[in-house]
Order: structure tokens, then sequence, then C-alpha cells
């Protein structure tokens, strides 16, 4: 019977803790003084580290992937890599509210996407939904134009939602075979292995601040975050996580306004609460009949 408790404080309160590690990363980032580039490379590769500390204390199975899959990780990386650096320079060039607000709309791509790669019809629903998405961004753009930061972060931060949904997809694919520790370690660490000579090439100078902020987002906002969101979420429905989940660009607008006293201006706030509406009702997409 304990299996169908799903509403179990403990496990949900785990699940937000969790969450609010995620919405540091964006404060942070708009923290410290390094290149997208370089938060982002510096993410992956401590968080990949991590990771492999884990799978070797847990003694789980390092054991090799297909070659299918392999292929499948090695994209992975690449779209994670792209993903993360995207989302930091919308956070940039932009604000915390931008950045995860754009992020958030990650669901309707899927409905897109799906379809697409696994030659489904396109539902009128998911027109819908999609036409609702575009008015919600829009609203967040306060011109068309190039030349305004704002703008030119919503679209990175576009990115950042595309390359996110593909992610999800391969994560569909793989983790019918793989446990979610090993599939994450493997994609982080191939995100570090494509960034890594990036860094090497650019040899930023960092600071002791910069050090320890990207530690933290490595450490914390990654590897322990999503450590204890896989734990929580063993306890509760994917529905509940998924509701829980939609909560980090909340906590990323309360956290940035908190620590570093950037507010969401009023188009932000709107588009971003038509984009979340869009996207809670697309992950909660109806099954075929």
């Amino acid at each position: 019977m304990k299996k169908h408790a799903t509403h179990a404080p403990q496990p949900i309160l785990s699940l937000h803790l969790a969450v609010m590690m995620f919405a540091l990363s964006g404060v942070i980032g708009r923290i410290v003084r390094v290149s997208s580039v370089t938060l982002a490379g510096g993410r992956v590769l401590c968080s990949s580290l991590v990771l492999l500390a884990m799978l070797l204390f847990r003694k789980q199975s390092l054991r090799a992937l297909s070659g299918k899959d392999t292929v499948l990780t090695c994209l992975a990386g690449l779209l994670l890599a792209a993903h993360w650096t995207s989302f930091f320079q919308s956070v940039r060039m932009a604000s915390v509210a931008i950045g995860t607000i754009t992020y958030s709309t990650f669901p309707l791509f899927l409905l897109f996407l799906e379809p697409l790669l696994y030659h489904e019809k396109m539902s009128p629903r998911n027109v819908l939904l999609s036409l609702g998405l575009l008015a919600g961004v829009l609203i967040t753009v306060p011109e068309f134009s190039f030349s305004n930061n704002t703008t030119v972060g919503i679209l990175f931060g576009m990115v950042s939602s595309v390359t996110y949904a593909l992610l999800t997809l391969i994560n569909r694919r793989l983790s019918h075979s793989y446990s979610g520790t090993w599939v994450s370690f493997r994609e982080q660490s191939a995100a570090a292995a494509v960034l890594f000579p990036v860094l090497l090439v650019r040899r930023e100078p960092l600071t002791a601040p910069d050090v320890l902020g990207i530690a933290a987002i490595g450490l914390i906002c990654t590897a322990l975050a999503f450590s204890l969101f896989v734990s929580a979420q063993k306890h509760v429905s994917a529905q509940t996580a998924g509701i829980v989940a939609g909560m980090e660009t909340v906590y990323s607008i309360l956290f940035a306004s908190l620590f570093i006293g950037e507010f969401p201006q009023a188009r932000e706030v709107l588009g971003g609460l038509i984009i979340l509406v869009m996207a809670f009702l697309a992950s909660g997409k109806p099954q075929k009949a």
C-alpha cells in the first residue's frame, strides 16, 4: 500500500527543495562574472564528476552503451552543451525571469516534435496550445529589434527550450535501458567533452568567487538537485512531480527578486503566466483513445 501514498509530505518537500536548487542556477549565473560558455562548461564538468562518484559509491554497473545508444548519448551531450550555454546567455542578456520563462516552453515544443519524429498526426489541441505559447512569448518581447538585449535574450531562451525538448526525447529512449543517474552521467560528461576544448582555447581568467559560483551550480544546482529530485520522484505520481517541476520559474523569479533585486516587468509576468498555463496543459496531454 505504501507505493500508493503519492501525496506523502516528505517526498513532495524534497521535490520542492530540488526544484529550488535548480532555480538558483539562473540567479548564480547572473552573478558570476564569466562567459556563458565557461559557466556551462564548468557546470557540466563539476556535475559529471559528482555523478561518477555517486555511481561508484553505489557500486552501480558502468556497462557500455550499444552503438546506437552511444551516438544518441553524444548527440544528447551536444544538445545539453547548447542548452546550458544558451540558457545562461539568455539570463545574461535579458533577466532571470526571461531566461526561465522562455525555457519553460519546452513541453510545447514536445507537442510538435513527438508527432514529427514518431510519424503521428498533429492534433488540433496541440496547435491551439502552440498558438497560446506564441502569444505568451510575443507578449514578453519589448520590441522586434536585435539591438534590444531583452529580445535577443528571448531568442537564446527559445534555443535553450528547443534543445531541452530534443534532449527530453532522447532521455525517454535511453531511460528504458539505463538508470537515470547513468544516463545523466553519460550526457553530462559528453557535454563536458564538447565544451572543454572551448574552455582551453578561451583560457578565461577565473576569480575565487567565479570558481565558487561555478562549483555551486555544478554540485548543488545540478548533481545534488538531480539526485534529490529523482529519489523523491519514486514516491509520487508523475503528474505531481511535473507540477512541482513547473514551480522552477516561480522560484527563479522569487530568488532573483530577493538576492539581486531583479523584479519582472508587467509584460513578463503576463507572458510568463500564459506560457506556464500552456506548458501545464501540454504536460497533461491526454492519452490516445
